[in-house]
């Protein structure tokens, strides 16, 4: 039997229905602690900012903000959420390419502690825009370094054509945003942020950003007179889907990157004092399962289907990355596979496929799928593409297990339509 958070799964689909999201809490709260007791360093100020796109929901923040790390979001949705949780909005990284007026003045009046700037056009808004508030707002610029990190072309964001950011090799814009920033009373210039892609297996990648990085900080203060005190450098520590992956261990990665700002520094006449990153995936991904119940099954000329009830509405990532992952039958983990099945779901699309091939025992409608390492861009990625509801969340720990998101029912389908 499979056990999330020493609850079976069985059980949990029976308490609460398919298709259905469950985490181990224990596993969020080991991975959170993971990355407060490595991201520590005698020379450097730290600080962990968990990426809350990856999921967020009130109750994943809360459990955030109990380990005392920073936030970041990227849409006024995601701030009012960390708002309503209780999130203190001065720990508060606001991101995004293109922030409206709206989201930018929602941070301003209460008092988000950091704006991320992307571009010359946001930097001008918001330094217009604060005047109106006349309080302090910590800013960090954007840039890419241009490093390809090797992962799908969908999550690479540091190439010089990325949407995000400025890239380094503009320099005279970089300055220029920047020189808008630091002249505009009310705006504190902190520093600059960078994140080169997701799912990054190689530690070569981390390194040579900081080196990168901290070579252009060193640069805009011998050249300019612009001190960054500040590098934030963003995420993309990889979490297992499939044996074939092999994340770099938390404190393994942790260790090499704050070595390679330590050595980057003492190079630089203005040295970096804060180093950050924003985990997000690493968190959540592996603490996440999906629940599926297997209904019909379907022999082609090529493929053996294995349908279940959710699909490409409660995870896009198959269809949209090629993403794989693994999957038992729960109750028959141990049993031989008979045959490899294709997982699709139940929307109507042939590209709605959750697992192209996996080899499992002989399935019957009824059984329960337990898909693997979804706790990532799952539910924050779900659509109610044909109507589809959106499955409930539920944590689970120490044998007992809470709701933290209800199960939508079909008068949530219609609760914001207007009838004439």
């Amino acid at each position: 039997m499979t056990k999330i958070g020493h609850v079976e799964a069985r059980t949990l689909a029976e308490t609460y229905g398919t298709p259905l999201f469950a985490y181990d809490e224990e596993v969020l709260r080991q991975k959170m602690q993971e990355y407060r007791d490595h991201f520590q360093s005698d020379s450097l100020k730290t600080g962990v900012v968990y990426a809350s796109k990856a999921f967020c929901c009130m109750a994943m923040i809360r459990l955030i903000r109990e380990y005392d790390m920073y936030l970041d979001v990227v849409s006024g949705g995601e701030l009012y959420t960390a708002l309503k949780a209780g999130f203190e909005p001065e720990r508060i990284f606001f991101h995004g390419n293109n922030k409206t007026p709206q989201e930018l003045r929602m941070a301003l009046e209460n008092k988000v502690g950091t704006i991320v700037v992307d571009n010359e056009s946001e930097a001008r808004l918001l330094a217009e825009m604060v005047s109106e508030y006349g309080s302090n707002v910590h800013v960090l610029l954007r840039v890419n370094p241009g490093i390809e990190a090797h992962t799908h072309k969908y999550i690479v964001t540091a190439h010089v054509d990325s949407k995000f950011g400025i890239a380094m090799m503009n320099e005279e814009e970089v300055v220029r945003v920047i020189n808008i920033l630091r002249n505009c009373e009310g705006i504190v210039f902190d520093g600059l942020h960078v994140h080169i892609g997701s799912q990054i297996f190689a530690k070569e990648a981390f390194t040579s950003t900081v080196e990168k990085l901290f070579a252009f900080a060193g640069h805009l203060y011998d050249a300019y007179g612009i001190p960054v005190r500040t590098a934030d450098l963003g995420g993309g520590f990889a979490a297992r889907y499939t044996d074939k992956d092999a994340p770099i261990p938390t404190a393994e990665v942790c260790e090499t990157i704050l070595a390679a700002c330590t050595e980057a520094n003492s190079r630089l006449s203005c040295p970096v004092e804060r180093v950050l990153i924003e985990p997000g995936r690493s968190i959540v991904a592996e603490a996440g399962y999906t629940l599926y119940t297997i209904g019909a099954l379907k022999q082609t000329p090529n493929k053996l289907y294995a349908f279940v009830d959710g699909g490409m509405s409660d995870n896009i990532r198959p269809a949209l990355y090629q993403a794989e992952y693994d999957a038992v039958i729960d109750g028959r983990e141990e049993e031989p596979a008979a045959a490899n099945y294709t997982i699709a779901g139940k929307c109507c699309e042939s590209g709605d496929i959750l697992i192209e091939s996996i080899a499992l025992p002989k399935a019957q409608p009824g059984d329960l799928l337990v898909m693997k390492t979804t706790g990532a861009y799952g539910y924050s990625m779900a659509s109610h593409y044909n109507r589809m509801l959106m499955p409930a969340v539920v944590f689970a720990q120490d044998g007992t297990s809470r709701t933290v998101i209800r199960r939508e029912t079909y008068d949530d389908l219609i609760a914001l339509e207007v009838t004439l």
